[in-house]
């Protein structure tokens, strides 16, 4: 691959079982040469917090090259890279199938899988990856958790952040009072049968943690939408897909997840289902970090082939047969945040393509990262930064002046609403809160969800 070349990127498989991954010589040694091609480029230098930390330790160091910096600071590059692929998949000349085989995120995860292997995962940390339990709880007791966590609370906040490192002015997702598996079983949907996809398709939609103990209601409003356009759907969460422990650099978690997500989702698949994700980090992990963790599972490539990310789904159906009459203008307009597990699937801008079928609708796109990173953005010592990294898309949103701002990643769009309350102090803001793309084309239908 030439530099500036056409050829389409390439991801190598993540090589962790085997003891080289482990040694700490040869991540160094690999960090020396990754960081020394970067520091000569400089294209990712406004993509997040990583690089402008790479840049100053070498820019303000003795030499002014990379040299002179310290090896133990190395770290502090890893430690603010939230894995969002984005150097990777729109910035670096110099990805496989270049000679020189960058590849910055998956460095930085096998630096965070070195440490975490070496050192343990901090058992708080831990605690919070593990979403499905979390989860559990906090719809078991959803008045309690949301009471507590909330931002203005101005008593358990501040412990909080004592005990958990959480940032007490960081917006936390609120709990619904039952999973969307519940809700999914308690609500039935009728399929409109003169919808030209009715008996073409069926689809099982994966809750994702998020949808499933968080926001039921895209869960619904994706229900909804497909049985309109006559998708008859059934609702699985068999478990977490991972991308929390993968983000800890928890690479035996993440494979045990993927194991035990694909046998319970493949038999669906093997019954003529299509897999839908409802959030487009659990559909990364199942259609592409999956394959390159477990590269010679055969069960998990079959999954990863027969995934898609909701608006992906939506275009498809568009595309192929043609999406049921009945959709109505979105009056004022949309801000649709193209979120980075999104754009890293490598799909086009689906989120936007699907909120144009709206006729006569304003579609106005965001290319920025949101900043959020998942926990890593409502961390202590991350949240300014997260705040920082998400203020040129939070700027862009408020000059488009749409009466909705909406994001695929569920995260994203309550932390881009936060930047931007943030960001206008006493201007008042259109938006009175932060939708999923799938949500503005239920209304779009002139479908009832409750949230």
């Amino acid at each position: 691959m030439r530099e500036g070349s056409l050829e389409a990127p390439v991801r190598h498989a993540l090589d962790w079982q085997n003891p080289w991954f482990w040694d700490e010589k040869a991540l160094e040694k690999e960090m020396e040469r990754v960081f020394d091609i970067c520091h000569g480029c400089r294209r990712c230098f406004n993509l997040c917090d990583s690089f402008p930390r790479l840049f100053d330790l070498i820019d303000n160091g003795p030499t002014g090259e990379l040299d002179g910096v310290k090896k133990e600071d190395y770290a502090s590059v890893e430690e603010a890279c939230t894995l969002c692929d984005m150097c990777f998949m729109t910035k670096c000349p110099y990805v496989p199938p270049h000679e020189w085989a960058l590849d910055f995120p998956h460095l930085m995860l096998r630096h965070r899988a070195v440490k975490a292997r070496k050192e343990g995962i901090d058992f708080v940390e831990a605690q919070l990856a593990d979403t499905d339990r979390m989860g559990r709880l906090g719809t078991f007791t959803a008045g309690i958790a949301n009471f507590v966590s909330d931002e203005h609370n101005k008593i358990t906040r501040p412990a909080l952040e004592k005990w958990a490192d959480i940032h007490h002015g960081a917006r936390l997702p609120k709990y619904a009072g039952e999973t969307f598996v519940i809700r999914a079983a308690r609500e039935g949907v009728a399929l409109n049968e003169a919808a030209p996809a009715f008996g073409k398709r069926k689809a099982v939609l994966y809750a994702t943690c998020y949808v499933n103990f968080n926001n039921t209601g895209i869960g619904a409003a994706a229900r909804a939408v497909l049985a309109r356009n006559g998708v008859a759907t059934e609702v699985v969460h068999p478990h977490c897909c991972g991308m929390p422990k993968l983000e800890l650099g928890d690479l035996e978690g993440v494979a045990a997840a993927a194991r035990q997500v694909t046998d319970a989702l493949l038999p669906w698949v093997d019954k003529g289902y299509d897999v839908i994700a409802l959030t487009p980090s659990c559909a990364l992990m199942l259609k592409f970090e999956w394959p390159l963790i477990l590269p010679k599972d055969p069960a998990v490539d079959r999954l990863s082939q027969g995934t898609f990310d909701i608006s992906e789904y939506v275009v498809d159906i568009a595309k192929k047969e043609g999406l049921a009459p009945g959709l109505q203008t979105i009056e004022g307009g949309v801000s649709v945040h193209l979120a980075c597990h999104a754009r890293a699937q490598n799909m086009g801008a689906k989120a936007a393509e699907m909120l144009r079928l709206v006729p006569k609708t304003r579609v106005a796109v965001i290319e920025r990262c949101s900043g959020h990173g998942g926990i890593w953005g409502a961390r202590t010592e991350n949240f300014e930064t997260a705040v920082k990294v998400g203020k040129p898309a939070a700027q862009a949103a408020i000059k488009n002046d749409t009466s909705f701002v909406a994001s695929e990643c569920p995260l994203a769009a309550d932390h881009l609403m936060q930047v931007m309350e943030l960001t206008a102090g006493d201007q008042t803001l259109k938006p009175s809160r932060a939708n999923h793309p799938i949500e503005l084309m239920a209304q779009a239908y002139g479908l009832t969800v409750k949230p």
